[in-house]
Parts: structure tokens; C-alpha cells; sequence
């Protein structure tokens, strides 16, 4: 077994169900460390040990389990050489009670439940040290009648109390003491008794200050007429502490000396509340106890998925017979992967020792292994497609499987090119079979049904589909072939008919139809001759153009060339670019007066940027000089744009 089976297959959640029936912490923990065993007379004495446990809570009766609490820590303590407090040591005399109850309570049942009540002959009675512990502590403070020792000083202490009492209270109608005094009445700080007094009158009253309050307002003092009766009290209060502590010292080792016998007690406790946690399962669930073999046979018959609660269709599947691969078929949300989960928790429950709900002639194989491959596996730390991830997840149980293995693979071959995927997952089925495996596949592949009806120890089953309303109906039809629901709802839907029967006649036969579509049925766009007179357009120095990449305006420096680009001037820069992304604007003749020299004007830019190239000689003011030129130029051009409208 491991990790992903029990996750996937859901079996760590129902044995959270299970644990919910345990009354103490006992049972709890052998639950959570119960493991499915492949072993036939273990899967058969864990099954009979719950049979007798339902057949006890069948009666009626009540376990007498309720009280038993976990003291595995308290005997802990004991081997580290520790002394329990009170409460533990009452918490260890009602586990003892508890064990003596159940011991009574399994031998009155020893014809109903053989095997589960011997174990009480292991159990050994304690009422000695029950009854030790409870004379000597109660309400969780050790007794005065634990020790004459103890009686005598304690009495000696409500002596000692007394006397400190009826001084104070003296102090406190003593009209002297009545102007000194905060509040009148005798409080105790530190186990030390006092009398609250102003502060300002602290030096008034002899005593010794204990404590003083939080505003500084009250001191509480111990008047000199009591200390020394205090100072008794105290010594008398540690003699109390010590022999208090002896006296836990000598029951904790009265229990220490008999820890083996109660540690067995506490196995036998834990086992009593997860079997009767079983049997209470079973009882809810109305449960049974299955029959069981190691060969690989299973026959479920209405069985049912424990963790599926309200209207369930039952499920009854066979395997491992007259074939030992099955093949489901059938539509999304059909069914197929609850199936696969039922069969594989219902097989773990089983050699787990829980009953299931199922009827009689229900059997159940027995496996060392249990692998799936359900679901989407796809990781994204490891890189890994959802295909990817199955072929690794089945590669890794192809090494480790083997005769005594159960196989459940969902959707198999999928994630992939569906050729591809289908003859993989033939092969993949095919090499699982000749390792001697119990295999169980959905998919959706009609390739794979046909090997399974073509190979004599496969079969085919199909989740049943009601064509009629288009609704699943969650039943496992073994022997039957899934149809194809797709074009059933497709019909259902209205889609035509013969397009229908020609996707059947592609899935039977691959022959499609693939001649071209008539030139009548076609709608062309009309071809337009354009004439180059027509498409491009002259331009000319000094038209005003938009650059249509860059949605701006720009002046035309150089008509077009012989490849159709032109040079403009936009924003200081000289710039070429094909007349296409170009559109006129405005032309030269509505920008600039007649006979105004444009010649000139672009001359003029060049001329002043090369003087001041020479004056400047360097090519860092240079760059600067073409700049102011370049704005230069550009304001006077865009003064004769903007004048033009």
C-alpha cells in the first residue's frame, strides 16, 4: 500500500468516521495506526472480532467504556521515577475501575462473543489500589484521613487559624484601630492574614506591611499581635506540603510496582474501544461481514461507498472468475470513477476489519497491494502534463506490482493524442494482465472496448444511460458495451440526421468525405484593377502631410524617389518614409505665398546647421547647434501650417 491509494481512495477520512465512535484517546490511537493487511487470518479474526462486538450492541446493552480516559501518559511519568499530582492518580483509579467494569461486563457475554470476551483473562482487577486512592484523595486534594500525620497537623493548622482569626477580629472592633482602618475585615495575602489599613496611617499600627494595593492608597498588614501565630501557621503549612507529598510519593509507587500489569490493561482497554468503535460503525451503517479469499475473486453484491451519504445506487460488480480485466464504459458523470472508489475502499475497509454495507454473498479479495490512478495528477513544480503524470504514476506501479495486486485505473490512455493514448493503454492493460494482476479501467476509447471483447479473460461493463432523459443512471452493467451517448444527446438535441449517420459511418469505417464545395455555392469578393496613376500620388517640397503610424503632421522635404518613398520634415528631424504611410493633407500651393522659395528654406536649415557645426567644433555642440536650428525651422514652418488653417 501507500500514501496515494489511501488519499485517493478516501481511506484516512473513513477512518476519521470510525475514530468518532471511540470513547477515549485509547482507541483513537490504534485506529489511527491500523494498517489493511493482505493476511487471511488476520483480515478474519479482525472481521469476527467486530461481528461480536455488533452482535453485543445488537442486545442493547451498554459498554461500559465511558469514563476511560488515556493514563499511558501518567505511566510515563511513573518509569521517569515522577510523583503524580491528585487528579492523575484519580484519573488512574477510574481507568482501573473502568478495566474491572468491562472485565464483569465481557465474561457475562462470553457465549455471544467468544473471542472478544477471552481477552478479559488477561485483564487483571485492581480494586486495592482503586480503593487506596480513592480514601486518600478527594476532590482532587489529598485527604486528611490519608495519614494520622496528616489529620494531626491539619488540626493543628484550624487551631492556629482560629486563634489568628479571633485576633484580628479584636483589632478590628478595637475603637482605637477604627481611623487606621480601610475596610474591616480580615484578608489574606501570601497566606499571611491581614487587615487592610490607610496608607497614611501605615506607621500607626504596628505590624509588618505584605502587600500594598495597586493605587497605593491600602497597605495590608500583619499585626505584631498575630505574626507570631503566623509564623506557626507557616511552619505547620510546610509540614502539610511534605507529608502531602509523601503520601502521593507512596501511591505513585504502588502503582509503579504493578505497571506491567496495567500497561497490559491499557492494551486491553485500547482494543475493547476500537473493536466496539467498529462495531458501532457497522451498526449505523447497517454492515456486514463479507467473505473473504486470497485469489483475487470479488463479488459485490449492492454494495454501497461509506463515505456517500443519502440515496446511493447499490453497486454489484464480480471479478477475478471467468475474467481478471474489466473494461467500463459510459458517459461523464456517469459513474465509472465512484465505482473504482467504492471497489477500492471497500477492499481496504474489509482487510481493515470494518464491516460493509452490503448483502449477504458479498466477498471480497484479499491484496498486498492496492494502486489507482485517479484523477489529475498533473504537477506544476515538476513540470509534468497530466498525461505525464499518469505515465509516471503507472510506471512506478508497473515496477512494484505483482499477482497479489488490484489495479484501478480511471480514464486510461487519456491526456494524449486518442490513437496514441488507446494503443498505450492497450498495451499498458495487456502487460498488467500477463503480471498476473486484478485490474479494473474506465475509458472512453472505443479501441480498448473492442480488445476487451476480443480477449477471452477481459469483459466489457457499461454505466447505464437513460436515452430518454439524457440522465446517468449510476448502474453497473457488466457484459454490456457503453453506447455512444454522444450521439445520442446529439439527436436528442435536434442536430440533423444525417449528419448523425455519417458520424457513425466515420467511427465503423474512417471513410470521410472529402471533395470540395462548388463554385456556385461561393460568394467571392470582385477583383478591382487599380492603376499605379490612380493609387499613387505626386508630392511636392513643402506639402503638409500626416504621418499615419504616428498621427502627426509633417512637411514634405523630397518628393518620391524611385521607390516610392519620400523624405518629410516632422518634429526637427528628417524623415524617409514610403508614400503609403503617408496621406496629403494640404498641398505647398494653399501653405506658402506665390513665389515664396521653399528651396530656400530647407537651404537655409543646412546651411546655418553647417556654420555652426565649423564654429562649434565639436560634436557635442553640434548636436545642440542642429537642435535650435531644427526648431527654428520647424517654427516657421509650423507658423505657415497653423496660418493656413
Amino acid at each position: 500500500m501507500n500514501i496515494s491509494t489511501f488519499d485517493k481512495l478516501q481511506y484516512h477520512e473513513l477512518k476519521e468516521i470510525v475514530k468518532s465512535y471511540c470513547v477515549s484517546g485509547l482507541g483513537k490511537q490504534l485506529i489511527d495506526k491500523l494498517q489493511p493487511s493482505a493476511s487471511l487470518s488476520v483480515v478474519k479474526a479482525r472481521l469476527n472480532e467486530t461481528t461480536e462486538a455488533r452482535a453485543i450492541l445488537d442486545t442493547g446493552s451498554h459498554v461500559p467504556l465511558v469514563g476511560i480516559s488515556n493514563i499511558q501518559s501518567f505511566m510515563e511519568k511513573l518509569e521517569k521515577g515522577m510523583i503524580l499530582d491528585p487528579s492523575e492518580l484519580v484519573a488512574i483509579a477510574d481507568f482501573l475501575r473502568g478495566c474491572r467494569k468491562m472485565r464483569s461486563f465481557m465474561m457475562e457475554w462470553e457465549l455471544l462473543a467468544p473471542k472478544i470476551s477471552a481477552y478479559v483473562y488477561s485483564m487483571t482487577e485492581f480494586a486495592t489500589i482503586e480503593d487506596r486512592i480513592h480514601e486518600s484523595i478527594k476532590a482532587n486534594r489529598v485527604d486528611s484521613g490519608a495519614s494520622k500525620e496528616l489529620k494531626r497537623i491539619r488540626k493543628h493548622i484550624d487551631i492556629t487559624e482560629a486563634k489568628i482569626e479571633e485576633l484580628l477580629q479584636r483589632f478590628l472592633k478595637n475603637g482605637a484601630n477604627k481611623e487606621y482602618i480601610q475596610e474591616f475585615f480580615v484578608s489574606k495575602k501570601n497566606d499571611r492574614f491581614t487587615i487592610p489599613i490607610k496608607a497614611a496611617y501605615k506607621n500607626h499600627v504596628p505590624g509588618a506591611i505584605v502587600e500594598v494595593s495597586s493605587k497605593g492608597a491600602t497597605v495590608f498588614i500583619e499585626p505584631i499581635a498575630v505574626s507570631k501565630y503566623n509564623a506557626e501557621l507557616a511552619s505547620l503549612k510546610a509540614e502539610e506540603v511534605m507529608e502531602e507529598y509523601q503520601i502521593l510519593a507512596d501511591l505513585s509507587n504502588l502503582i509503579f510496582d504493578h505497571a506491567q500489569s496495567m500497561n497490559i490493561n491499557i492494551e486491553l482497554i485500547s482494543q475493547y474501544d476500537m473493536i466496539f468503535a467498529k462495531g458501532k460503525f457497522s451498526r449505523n451503517i447497517n454492515g456486514i461481514e463479507p467473505l473473504i479469499n486470497d485469489h483475487g475473486y470479488m463479488n459485490l453484491v449492492s454494495c454501497r461507498h461509506p463515505l456517500l451519504a443519502g440515496k446511493v445506487v447499490p453497486l454489484d460488480f464480480e471479478i477475478g472468475d471467468s475474467y481478471r480485466s474489466l473494461i467500463i464504459t459510459g458517459p461523464n458523470a456517469g459513474g465509472k470513477t465512484v465505482v473504482l472508489k467504492t471497489i477500492g475502499l471497500l477492499t481496504l475497509a474489509t482487510m481493515s476489519g470494518f464491516h460493509i454495507a452490503a448483502a449477504p454473498g458479498t466477498e471480497v479479495a484479499l491484496f498486498r497491494n492496492v494502486f489507482v490512478d485517479i484523477g489529475d495528477n498533473q504537477s506544476l513544480e515538476n513540470a509534468l502534463s497530466t498525461f505525464s503524470s499518469h505515465m509516471k504514476n503507472i510506471s512506478e506501479i508497473m515496477y512494484a506490482a505483482d499477482r497479489h495486486t488490484l489495479l484501478l485505473f480511471d480514464e486510461i490512455g487519456s491526456g494524449t493524442e486518442p490513437n496514441e493514448g488507446a494503443a498505450l493503454a492497450i498495451a499498458i492493460l495487456e502487460e498488467f494482465y500477463h503480471m498476473g494482476c486484478i485490474t479494473v479501467a474506465t475509458t472512453h476509447y472505443g479501441e480498448i472496448k473492442q480488445y476487451s471483447e476480443m480477449h477471452s479473460d477481459f469483459m466489457n461493463a457499461a454505466m447505464e444511460f437513460n436515452q430518454e432523459t439524457l440522465e446517468p443512471q449510476y448502474r453497473l452493467m457488466i457484459g454490456q458495451s457503453g453506447d455512444s451517448n454522444a450521439l445520442w444527446i446529439s439527436r436528442k438535441m435536434k442536430l440533423k440526421e444525417h449528419v448523425l449517420e455519417r458520424a457513425k459511418n466515420y467511427m465503423q469505417q474512417k471513410e470521410y468525405r472529402l471533395d470540395r464545395l462548388q463554385d456556385s455555392k461561393v460568394s467571392k469578393p470582385k477583383k478591382i484593377e487599380i492603376t499605379a496613376e490612380a493609387v499613387i500620388p505626386t508630392y511636392t517640397t513643402g506639402d503638409k502631410v500626416k504621418l499615419l503610424d504616428r498621427n502627426e503632421s509633417a512637411i514634405v522635404y523630397r518628393g518620391l524617389d524611385s521607390l516610392n518613398n519620400l523624405v518629410v520634415f516632422v518634429q526637427g528631424t528628417m524623415l524617409e518614409v514610403h508614400y503609403k504611410r503617408v496621406a496629403l493633407e494640404l498641398p505647398a500651393s494653399d501653405l506658402y505665398p506665390e513665389g515664396y522659395d521653399l528651396n530656400t528654406l530647407f537651404n537655409s536649415y543646412q546651411e546655418r546647421k553647417f556654420q555652426h557645426d565649423m564654429q562649434r567644433g565639436s560634436k557635442r555642440r553640434s548636436g545642440r547647434c542642429r537642435r535650435r536650428c531644427g526648431i527654428s525651422v520647424d517654427k516657421r514652418l509650423k507658423g505657415r501650417i497653423d496660418a493656413s488653417g
